[in-house]
């Protein structure tokens, strides 16, 4: 063998290891992830279903099995870690993993690619954001929050908030909801209130009936009309998109009702229909 040729030969081999290597990855996930699901779900969750999130006891018998199944995926994917002091158990584990897998649900969606692990507060926790004030000056301002998703791959929740949202389904809070449809609008880098959609008919679509419900809600607002989106909704898109996430799976006979146009938007995207389950 001619020695020259010996380093090209080299790096032909290990490019197509690297190759195969990449290729095997998708394919090890699916195996990996077919084996969680086929695995019995552990009595001791079930308990912890039935008990702390009864909005799942309302889901009929095919998609009960699949959150039970995506539970399990999530769970072994997405570490969630205490902080201030909480030791975190299986049943926050698991009280929050169900309330996160409902978006997933309907469409074959991936678990939450960008996400690398849960921060997991005993209450409320304390963050620094900029704050314009009169003239231009920025400082920082410290808020309280419930719940945060950040692009960079992290939700930070607190435990009081998420026990509050789950114990409650019919009230149209809830954080976990909140802060996972997030997740997926910022699945492509960023959240602007419009997640990953099929094709540009469906985005066009999308962009008019929320566009033209976000300026509703601040037109109400402005006149002090009450109504049944929260007024946290009128932040900005994105904030609109999750708040009226948490009103489709917690209220969606009222959203249908009053946003018709919304609610058909929501049923599409999350391929619901969270009417039936009431």
């Amino acid at each position: 063998m001619d020695t020259n040729a010996l380093p090209l030969l080299l790096t032909i081999a290990l490019a197509l290891v690297l190759i195969l290597w990449l290729a095997s990855g998708p394919l090890l996930q699916r195996r990996r992830r077919h084996r969680l699901r086929a695995q019995a779900f552990p009595q001791a969750w079930r308990r912890i279903l039935r008990r702390r999130v009864p909005l799942a006891q309302r889901l009929p018998a095919d998609l009960h099995l699949r959150l039970k199944q995506e539970i399990q995926v999530f769970l072994a994917e997405k570490p969630i870690i205490g902080c201030d002091g909480l030791v975190v158990t299986d049943e926050m584990r698991v009280t929050i993993a169900a309330q996160a897998c409902l978006p997933l649900l309907g469409a074959r969606r991936d678990y939450y690619p960008k996400l690398k692990q849960i921060l997991l507060y005993p209450g409320a926790f304390m963050v620094d954001r900029p704050v314009t004030e009169a003239g231009g000056v920025l400082r920082e301002q410290r808020r309280a929050l419930a719940g945060e998703s950040w692009v960079q791959g992290q939700v930070l929740l607190s435990w009081r908030d998420v026990q509050a949202g789950a114990a409650d389904p019919s009230d149209g809070h809830n954080v976990v909801i909140h802060e996972f449809a997030h997740q997926l609008d910022q699945a492509k880098g960023h959240a602007n209130g419009a997640p990953v959609l099929a094709d540009a008919q469906a985005y066009r679509r999308w962009s008019t009936v929320m566009q033209n419900e976000f300026d509703a809600l601040r037109a109400r607002l402005a006149q002090g009309e009450p109504g049944l989106i929260d007024t946290y909704g009128a932040t900005d898109p994105a904030e609109f998109f999750a708040v009226c996430s948490e009103l489709f799976f917690e209220r969606p006979l009222d959203l249908a009702m009053q946003h018709p146009a919304l609610y058909g938007q929501l049923s599409s995207y999350y391929r619901l229909n969270p009417i039936a389950w009431q």
